[in-house]
């Protein structure tokens, strides 16, 4: 049994070493004309959670760096009272991104469909390389994600929560075994 127990605990710690290490060995930020803002967590009183605002300054940095189109991207969760989506169009707008500029995807449930979606309006405005900005232990699936649907990328990721980092990096670990899986099917 405590053998058991030891192995789970060294899969768990190598799962989580993989995911520290794919956040910290990505490729440099590349040209884009367009950037992809993925969704979070939307709080009961409709304000982003800690990890959107995060990703939302992030992206609207790299927006006051160089004007281009954000797609921010995100349904309607269950225990939500807005689409992520027009939450984050409204935190962009009120901090002085152009009207003109902010797409809202309000549609999708997850990463693959955040960006198949994106990839769509992307594709209806002649977009042809994204940023793609989520939290920083989620940039290198996104971008693998990316790379599947036939988006150019490079990611940037934001700071998440330090009290927070074995749950993320676990949960990402996991997430991207499940991408290995589908991936075999």
């Amino acid at each position: 049994m405590l053998a058991l127990l030891l192995l789970g605990l060294a899969c768990a710690a190598g799962l989580m070493g993989f995911v520290y290490y794919k956040e910290t060995h990505l490729p440099p930020i590349g040209d884009s004309d367009v950037i992809i803002v993925l969704g979070a967590q939307v709080k009961a009183d409709g304000t982003p959670s800690v990890a959107l605002e995060r990703r939302l300054t992030a992206a609207l940095e790299s927006y006051r760096e160089k004007r281009q189109t954000i797609i921010v991207c995100g349904a309607q969760g269950a225990n939500e009272p807005r689409a992520e989506g027009d939450v984050m169009r409204d935190w962009l707008l009120a901090r002085g991104a152009a009207a003109e500029d902010v797409v809202a995807e309000t549609a999708s449930f997850n990463t693959r469909e955040n960006l198949a979606n994106a990839k769509a309006i992307m594709e209806g405005r002649g977009l042809s390389r994204a940023l793609v900005v989520t939290s920083d232990y989620h940039v290198a699936r996104a971008l693998e994600l990316c790379r599947q649907a036939g988006i150019a990328a490079t990611g940037k990721g934001s700071p998440s929560k330090p009290e927070y980092f074995l749950k993320n990096h676990f949960r990402e670990g996991l997430s991207w075994i499940k991408l290995w899986l589908e991936g075999m099917l």
